[in-house]
């Protein structure tokens, strides 16, 4: 699809903006819900990173008119059947706060050896009324302690496979290249191309 214009993403998290403006050609126009007064939290009600992906691009286009694209991403932790997956921001509260949530997760894998786990996120696009989804998925490892200052979320535990470093103590262009979030960006570029 030759799209070029302005895509808004269904986010008020500005360091996820930055990170896909980033890996997206100059033709597209990377907005915010600031740019199109949305202030309301956006609806995450399914039991799914899909459900909620295409939950808040819909409210978007539905109440704003505007082309757009959201996301939902989830670590999902092995050892613990795929916790915290689809609440992930809000595994240790509803105030989603990153370094409860942090120590939830690693209170919970206290003394496992499996420490496998993954990062997946899901792009859900609505172009003039059409639907279509991505999926980027990350292999790693759950470190059994803080590293690094970068990034956000569960990133200063996140060691990606093949790498010696956590998502938080990498460069944000190189975290954004190899990241699930940046692997589904990846195909979302592919279908514009």
């Amino acid at each position: 699809m030759n799209y070029q214009g302005q895509l808004i993403f269904a986010t008020g998290n500005q360091n996820k903006v930055k990170e896909v403006a980033a890996l997206l050609p100059d033709t597209i126009h990377v907005g915010s819900l600031d740019d199109i007064n949305c202030t309301k939290d956006l609806p995450e009600n399914q039991d799914t990173l899909e459900g909620n992906a295409l939950e808040k691009a819909r409210y978007v286009y539905d109440n704003h008119k505007a082309n757009c694209f959201s996301e939902d991403t989830g670590l999902e932790v092995f050892e613990l059947n795929g916790e915290p997956g689809v609440y992930s921001a809000r595994y240790a509260g509803p105030e989603k706060d990153n370094n409860k949530n942090i120590d939830l997760l690693l209170k919970k894998l206290e003394g496992s050896t499996d420490r496998r786990a993954r990062f997946r996120t899901v792009i859900a696009l609505i172009i003039d009324g059409k639907e279509y989804t991505f999926e980027g998925i990350v292999n790693g490892t759950i470190r059994k302690e803080r590293s690094g200052s970068g990034g956000f979320g569960y990133d200063p535990i996140f060691q990606p496979e093949g790498q010696e470093v956590t998502f938080a103590e990498m460069p944000m262009q190189q975290k954004a290249e190899m990241s699930h979030r940046g692997r589904a960006v990846k195909k979302l570029l592919a279908f514009f191309e």
